[in-house]
C-alpha cells in the first residue's frame, strides 16, 4: 500500500481512504509470464527528470503499470492530465481518489513542451475523471491536444478519455480537437461493473466510442479491457461484438494486477495461449488492430501500433 503524508494529523494517510474497510484480498502468486524487472537504465531516468522538471503527472506511475522501465527506457510515457485525484473510486484502480485540486491552466504548455523536449513521434494523454467539472476536462483536453500541435506538429495524439457521463456537449468539444486516436476503455464485462466500476455504465461508454465516429469518422477508435476479474470467456466474446457494433478499430486486453490486497482480487492469471486465441477471434470478428498479451496495456507501444493502425486501414480501403 502507498501512503501519503496528512501532515494535519501528523499520522500516514492511506492512499484509497475509501477500500481501507474493505477485508483483505487473497493474492495469488504471479507466473513467470508476467514478472518485469525492476526499472533502472539511462533512458528511463532520462525521462523520469524530463517528466519531473516539468511537474507532469503520469499514468505509469500513478497506476503502477509494470511496463515503466521498458517504455521511460524508449521515451514513451502517457501524460495524465488534470492532476492526480480521481473523483471515482474503481476497484480495480490504484489512482488516488478524493477532491481534486483546480486545473492548472499552464499544463498544456507544460505538456506540449515535454513532448516536443522528448522528441515523440506519438503521445498519448489521459486523465482521472473530472465528474466535479461541468464538461469533465473536456475543454481542457482540447488545449491540451492544441499545445501539442503548437509545439511537436509532427507528433500524432492519442487520448485515452474519461466517460464524460452526463456532461452534455463535452464529447463534441475534444473531437473538434481531432485527436488521430480516441481511447476509452470499458475495462471488464459488463456484469463486472458494479463491483469492479460502480461509476460508470457499460453502454454509455459503447454509445460514446459509436458517437466519436458518427462525429468524425477519421478517427481511429480504441478500446481495452483487463481479464483475470471473474469474467467468463463468453462475456469477453460478447464485449468484442458490441465494441465492433460501435465500429471500434482497435481492442486491446490485458492482465488484471491488483495493486494492494483492498483493491479487487485477481480471481484468475490468464495464460498466454488464452490472449493469443483472444487475440485471433478479435480479428475475425473485423478489428483492424488488436493487442492481446498478459502485459497489454493501453498505451503500451502504441507508437507503434497507431502506424500498423494506419497500414491496416489502408489495406482494408484499398481491398474495398
Amino acid at each position: 500500500m502507498v501512503t501519503v503524508l496528512d501532515t494535519t494529523l501528523n499520522r500516514p494517510r492511506p492512499r484509497h481512504p475509501e477500500k481501507a474497510h474493505r477485508p483483505d484480498q487473497e493474492v495469488l502468486r504471479k507466473p513467470e509470464w508476467i514478472r518485469v524487472k525492476a526499472p533502472v537504465s539511462k533512458g528511463y531516468l532520462e525521462t523520469r527528470e524530463i517528466v519531473k522538471s516539468n511537474k507532469l503527472v503520469t499514468v505509469c506511475e500513478e497506476a503502477g503499470c509494470p511496463n515503466i522501465g521498458e517504455c521511460w527506457d524508449k521515451k514513451h510515457a502517457t501524460f495524465m492530465i488534470m492532476g492526480e485525484i480521481c473523483t471515482r473510486a474503481c476497484a480495480f484502480c490504484n489512482v488516488a481518489t478524493g477532491i481534486p485540486m483546480p486545473l492548472d491552466a499552464q499544463e498544456p504548455a507544460s505538456v506540449g513542451r515535454a513532448v516536443a523536449q522528448m522528441g515523440l513521434n506519438h503521445v498519448v494523454i489521459t486523465s482521472v475523471d473530472r465528474d466535479d467539472l461541468a464538461d469533465g476536462g473536456a475543454q481542457h483536453f482540447a488545449e491540451v491536444i492544441h499545445a501539442i500541435r503548437a509545439a511537436a506538429p509532427g507528433t500524432t495524439i492519442e487520448i485515452l478519455t474519461p466517460d464524460f457521463l452526463r456532461k452534455k456537449g463535452a464529447l463534441e468539444i475534444v473531437v473538434a480537437a481531432r485527436p488521430d486516436v480516441f481511447n476509452h476503455n470499458l475495462e471488464t464485462v459488463p456484469s463486472n461493473y458494479l463491483t469492479v466500476r460502480p461509476g460508470a455504465r457499460y453502454f454509455h461508454s459503447i454509445r460514446l466510442l459509436q458517437q466519436v465516429k458518427e462525429l468524425d469518422p477519421t478517427i481511429f477508435t480504441k478500446s481495452g479491457i483487463m481479464v483475470g476479474l471473474g469474467e467468463e470467456r463468453n462475456e469477453v466474446l460478447q464485449l468484442m461484438d458490441d465494441l465492433r457494433s460501435a465500429d471500434v478499430d482497435f481492442i486491446t486486453i490485458g492482465q488484471y494486477l491488483a495493486p494492494s490486497k483492498k483493491h479487487h482480487a485477481v480471481k484468475k492469471f490468464v495464460t498466454p495461449e488464452e490472449f493469443k486465441s483472444f487475440e485471433t477471434v478479435a480479428y475475425s470478428k473485423g478489428f483492424l488492430m488488436v493487442a492481446s498479451s498478459p502485459l497489454t496495456r493501453s498505451s503500451h507501444h502504441a507508437g507503434d501500433d497507431f502506424a500498423r493502425l494506419k497500414a491496416a486501414r489502408a489495406a482494408k480501403l484499398a481491398a474495398a
